[in-house]
């Protein structure tokens, strides 16, 4: 089983946060989802005896398109790939963008999932963040989408300056109180050419704090398994019967196609990605061409990349894997760098898995940089 993640580069604005690739000129968007389709015809024979589990609608902002450019995309799907009988179709929606009207209108394709960017149902982190919705829109487009839509996600993001726990907790609940089955969150992270690591630099926003990004992260554990929530890979929680089975894939090491500008493809031994300009992808694809870059994963790639997203997850990392698919020395190597770490009650084996213990979860992706091999081959 694998998946498709098709990447639609456009946004109404630009978050201050975002670092992701779109543009927020919609002059080429025809010409986008041409190539889009283009591209998915172009790589069927990728995919000749694997069966398509989920479909991944992911971005920029993919319900800026109208049901029938996003219907035109599945169909093409459909005809070039063998889909499974009950696969996962997951749209990353805006609240600005889930009118009554359009939500049913979703809800009569193949959609069965979405993932709704809310991030805050506050006003003011709303604006810091130039969010297009507002704390209304956050609230009501969830109100009508649960009607229609069962399998439900909501994004939230959690250490904004100026965030009380107070303010953060009321965040949570009121997702919870609006019973969706899925919660992604995030902490505010300040990346490279970004408006907020512009403002932040001028003194215009407060620093963005680990600590309290931390305190927020805690919180967040205790409200979410208090109400049922599972913490299957650190940023995602899930009642049971609602993980991603999309995300799940990419941490499992599941293979999958990126379709789209920007767009990363993983096969199990290589990772590809597309140019991240829409034009430049466009005329390539017209000219029937693949504007993709190719690295070849080396056995140390591979298994730095399974400790780092096995970490990450409820499934941890099974030493047999480790030896059976890089070798016995990276086993050995394994332990001997976690044992400080399962000394300090931030790793602990279960049987022979490694796992994150709660202490460490914060903690996780730095703990799994220093189990990296990085001289041997």
């Amino acid at each position: 089983m694998s998946g498709i993640y098709i990447h639609i580069p456009f946004c109404k604005q630009a978050c201050h946060y975002c670092d992701f690739h779109f543009s927020t000129n919609l002059k080429y968007k025809a010409g986008i989802i041409e190539a889009i389709c283009d591209e998915l015809r172009f790589r069927e024979s990728e995919y000749i005896n694997t069966t398509v589990q989920t479909i991944y609608f992911g971005g920029g902002t993919p319900s800026v398109l109208q049901v029938d450019e996003i219907e035109k995309i599945i169909q093409t799907v459909y005809d070039h790939y063998t889909v499974s009988i009950h696969p996962e179709i997951t749209l990353e929606a805006n609240p600005d963008d889930l009118t009554i009207e359009k939500i049913i209108s979703f809800s009569k394709t193949r959609i069965n999932r979405l993932s709704i960017g809310v991030q805050s149902f506050f006003e003011e982190d709303l604006k810091l963040m130039n969010r297009a919705h507002n704390a209304v829109e956050a609230t009501t487009c969830i109100e009508e989408a649960v009607k229609y839509f069962p399998n439900i996600s909501i994004d939230l993001i959690y250490g904004i300056p100026g965030m009380s726990n107070d303010r953060w907790r009321e965040n949570l609940y009121q997702a919870i109180n609006l019973k969706v089955p899925h919660i992604s969150s995030y902490a505010l992270t300040v990346e490279e050419n970004t408006a907020l690591k512009s403002f932040i630099e001028k003194g215009i926003v407060p620093q963005v704090e680990d600590q309290v990004a931390q305190e927020h992260f805690n919180i967040l554990l205790d409200v979410m398994e208090m109400h049922g929530f599972e913490n299957y890979e650190f940023s995602n929680f899930g009642k049971k019967g609602f993980f991603s089975q999309n995300n799940t894939a990419y941490w499992t090491g599941k293979s999958y196609l990126g379709i789209g500008p920007s767009a990363h493809s993983f096969d199990g031994k290589r990772r590809g990605w597309n140019i991240n300009n829409n034009v430049k992808y466009m005329k390539a694809i017209q000219a029937g061409e693949l504007p993709m870059e190719i690295e070849e994963l080396t056995a140390v790639d591979r298994y730095n990349e399974y400790i780092m997203t096995g970490l990450r997850t409820i499934y941890g990392v099974s030493l047999q894997k480790v030896e059976t698919d890089y070798g016995f020395h990276f086993k050995e190597y394994l332990l001997k760098q976690a044992e400080d770490y399962i000394k300090d009650h931030l790793l602990y084996l279960d049987g022979d898995v490694l796992l994150v213990t709660r202490k460490g979860k914060f903690l996780s992706d730095g703990i799994a940089s220093e189990l990296f091999m990085i001289n041997l081959a």
